[in-house]
């Protein structure tokens, strides 16, 4: 192949010189230093260009004489401050080539250099093609303007290329020719370079017309100013409405006709200020979404010819709706008095603002790359025909050895399953051959089998039976597919491939919590990996955190280096990754504490979900002086929820119950597992609020009745294999298999970027059983601020908890602990 060679003595191929030359460059380390060599020259070329101005005069006889010799030796006599191959890169790029506009290379390798280390995010292709357009255009500009100096000194402004290009664009267009290519391209230059030069250049043109309309207008007597340039059609019809609201405000005054010229003016111009501070659209025909329009008449006719009485019907498609959170006011034209309240408590900016962009805080994080996770050769389900004929030959067999004979049987092939599709012969009971599921597992000898009577959507009945040589479903391939990367969920979770070896993805913030149950080593771990990578592959650091909790202290321990990224704890912490139980209590009434702020911020925003609330933010419509904030979403993920029922028990179902009852609408969702699928354990609060259910392989049916209320999951064959229940039927997925290892590259390659200082900090809440006597007050370990704390409430002759709090910045579970420390010290 051509990027692969083999090796003569062991026979294996490997990586061709340009795969390896390839690799090489696509370090990081090679990256920066190729990068930082790049603005070293770039300074380097700097230094030299600036030089030449002064000392090229007196160079020049030593350039032109081309003696190698002379210039290589010690004495060459060279002045420029970079030497002789200073003074000749500079003598060749200004002189011999683009002249002044040289200095543009140097910008590009500047952008090359900043794109290469990773300092800011660098659109490389439109730097190259915009410094060589100016560079070309300011070369030809200055070797036209300037070619009379041309003979009385050693600098060619523009270069040879300026100087030959302008001889060559006299001779075919003229002097006036060649000013006017110039002033069209450089406009060009400048509207591809930003698009708000064509307003500008509007206004510029439109100026004159204005001044005159206006002394036009100033003659007349008319009002002035009617036709300036950043009116609109809807702009006018405002002034009109709003001089017919001032009439009618006066008439129902009494008629008072005393209103001077001057007043109506006046009102005029502030009624038309917001219309005139910003650039307004034409408002679109108003359309009713989804309107259906039925034609009865042809109805009638239908019907009365002996038809079937279909009713012909038209679906008109709007072709504007408004905004989502938006309140959509209809105004009556005929009633000039109408006016709308914005019901919005910010008021409108005069001047246009970009979007806020939260992902401007870590501006230059990169997402973590395919090639960090285990490559697999994927070449589709590997189809054994000798297999599959003696399959279907035994399922034939035995169901016509109970009477029971088929019409058609089709196979469908996947990763570790194959689904056979039956359809019976008419009057063939379908319980009948439900109840040969385990002699039909007999005869195949196959771990487990499962049948589908019937399958939903479909005239036939399914037989999932194990292959013989199952097939490891690549986590690269799952993040890796079409499907996922152009993904709009919100939340995207990829978790592996359906029988029909499609990518199987739902989306976390509309299911919106997620139950996770199996018998120990099927596959649970897997699978929360599988959850957490696919959104780390999709969300960014601002939009997403985590909340870990892990009892057994090993399994999210890998995530422990994302704390400055993406995970959340509380303020007096240490470790983001939760393995105490008390601390888990204190961190879920912590949530439930950031969910009702949250929803203070909804009401307020008078918005229904967080989707809501941050469009309206992102658009500079909510104030964050008033408390409005960009809100993250937040997933908490439970490893081991067994061990904390049974450590806990209440204190920790509860508020584990009102998050999953009360958080979907502000981007709170959670993901619970478990590997003891008992009903103690999953009780029936949590499983009336966990509609989403993930099964994979348990002992016995009463198991997989408690988690999926259905039989199933006790005849998966184990290894990732799975059952999804979110609605009606559950769907047999084979979970992708993502090892330690590779969650280790993902979170080593995200640790390493720029994060925030701290992690995302949960309210603090006050532990109940945090109180105590001050017995329990160790005056051995003081805090560190105990000295300062003493001296601030001695000066105050006062000291409180909050006092502490505010003067320190400080969480109040540690200004509580100071508290106390003071007050068995006498000092309080």
């Amino acid at each position: 192949m051509g990027n692969r060679t083999t090796n003569k003595d062991t026979g294996e191929s490997g990586p061709s010189f340009f795969a390896r030359m390839g690799a090489v460059f696509k370090n990081d380390t090679v990256r920066f230093i190729i990068g930082l060599l790049l603005v070293v020259f770039s300074v380097y070329l700097l230094l030299a260009f600036t030089s030449f101005f002064f000392t090229g005069a007196a160079d020049q006889s030593i350039l032109d004489s081309g003696d190698a010799r002379e210039l290589a030796s010690v004495d060459n006599g060279v002045k420029n401050y970079l030497g002789s191959r200073g003074a000749q890169l500079a003598n060749y790029l200004i002189n011999d080539c683009f002249g002044i506009a040289s200095y543009f290379i140097l910008v590009f390798l500047i952008a090359a250099g900043v794109k290469l280390m990773r300092v800011r995010k660098v659109r490389l292709w439109k730097w190259f093609f915009g410094c060589a357009l100016v560079m070309i255009w300011f070369s030809l500009l200055l070797g036209f303007a300037c070619k009379p100096f041309y003979e009385d000194t050693f600098l060619y402004w523009g270069g040879m290329h300026g100087y030959n290009a302008s001889n060559w664009l006299v001779s075919q267009i003229g002097v006036p020719g060649v000013w006017m290519l110039l002033i069209v391209t450089g406009i060009i230059l400048l509207i591809w370079w930003n698009v708000k030069t064509i307003g500008w250049l509007r206004k510029i043109f439109s100026l004159g017309f204005v001044k005159r309309k206006e002394k036009q207008a100033a003659a007349e007597g008319t009002v002035p100013g009617e036709f300036t340039d950043s009116w609109t059609a809807q702009g006018r019809a405002g002034a009109s409405s709003a001089a017919a609201a001032t009439a009618g405000a006066a008439g129902a005054a009494g008629g008072d006709a005393s209103v001077t010229d001057a007043q109506g003016n006046a009102a005029a111009a502030s009624a038309l200020a917001p219309a005139a501070s910003a650039e307004v659209l034409p408002e679109p025909e108003r359309e009713h979404a989804g309107t259906i329009e039925l034609n009865p008449t042809a109805s009638t006719a239908a019907l009365a010819a002996g038809g079937d009485g279909d009713v012909p019907m038209t679906i008109v498609t709007p072709t504007d709706t408004p905004a989502a959170g938006a309140h959509t006011h209809e105004a009556v034209k005929d009633d000039p008095a109408f006016e709308v309240e914005t019901p919005r408590e910010e008021e409108p900016s005069e001047e246009r603002m970009e979007p806020y962009n939260p992902r401007l805080d870590l501006e230059n994080y990169h997402f973590p790359s395919i090639d960090l996770m285990k490559h697999f050769d994927d070449n589709g389900p590997v189809i054994n025909m000798e297999e599959q004929n003696a399959n279907k030959d035994k399922i034939v067999t035995t169901l016509r050895s109970f009477g029971i004979e088929i019409s058609s049987i089709k196979a469908t092939v996947g990763p570790t399953v194959t689904l056979y599709e039956i359809t019976p012969e008419q009057g063939i009971r379908i319980s009948k051959i439900r109840g040969l599921e385990d002699d039909i597992a007999l005869s195949l000898s196959a771990l487990g089998i499962r049948i589908i009577a019937p399958i939903p959507g479909k005239g036939t009945i399914g037989i999932e039976v194990p292959n013989s040589s199952p097939k490891i479903v690549s986590g690269q391939s799952i993040i890796g597919s079409k499907k996922f990367q152009e993904s709009t969920y919100d939340l995207p979770m990829a978790l592996g491939k359906t029988i029909t070896n499609e990518v199987f993805m739902v989306d976390l913030a509309k299911m919106p919590h997620v139950l996770v149950a199996g018998a120990t080593g099927q596959g649970k771990s897997v699978g929360l990996n599988a959850i957490i990578t696919s959104l780390l592959y999709k969300k960014h650091p601002a939009e997403l955190k985590f909340v870990l909790v892990d009892p057994k202290k090993v399994e999210f321990s890998i995530y422990s280096v994302l704390e400055h990224h993406y995970l959340a704890k509380l303020p007096d912490e240490d470790d983001a990754i939760i393995t105490d139980v008390t601390k888990v209590v204190q961190t879920l009434n912590s949530l439930c504490k950031e969910m009702d702020s949250r929803y203070d911020l909804l009401k307020k925003a008078q918005v229904r979900n967080v989707k809501e609330y941050n469009d309206l933010f992102i658009n500079r419509r909510l104030n964050p002086e008033k408390g409005h904030r960009y809100m993250p979403y937040i997933v908490v993920v439970i490893d081991e929820f067994g061990d904390l029922i049974m450590t806990a028990g209440k204190e920790v179902e509860l508020p584990i119950a009102r998050i999953a009852q009360l958080a979907r609408a502000v981007g709170i969702h959670m993901v619970i597992a478990t590997q003891r699928p008992t009903t103690n354990i999953i009780t029936g609060t949590i499983k009336a609020n966990f509609p989403a259910r993930i099964a994979f392989r348990v002992s016995s049916m009463i198991d997989s009745r408690t988690i999926l209320d259905r039989p199933g999951a006790n005849q998966l064959i184990g290894r990732g294999d799975m059952l999804f229940l979110q609605g009606a039927d559950p769907i047999r997925v084979q979970c992708a298999f993502i090892d330690t290892p590779e969650v280790a590259e993902i979170t080593k390659f995200i640790s390493k970027q720029q994060g925030y200082p701290t992690a995302f900090y949960l309210p603090e809440c006050e532990d109940e059983n945090a109180g105590g006597s001050l017995a329990d007050v160790d005056m051995d370990k003081l805090d560190s601020l105990f000295e300062e704390a003493a001296r601030l409430v001695v000066i105050h002759q006062q000291g409180s908890t909050s006092l502490i709090q505010r003067k320190f910045s400080i969480g109040y579970n540690r200004a509580g602990r100071i508290m106390d420390q003071l007050e068995k010290a006498g000092i309080v």
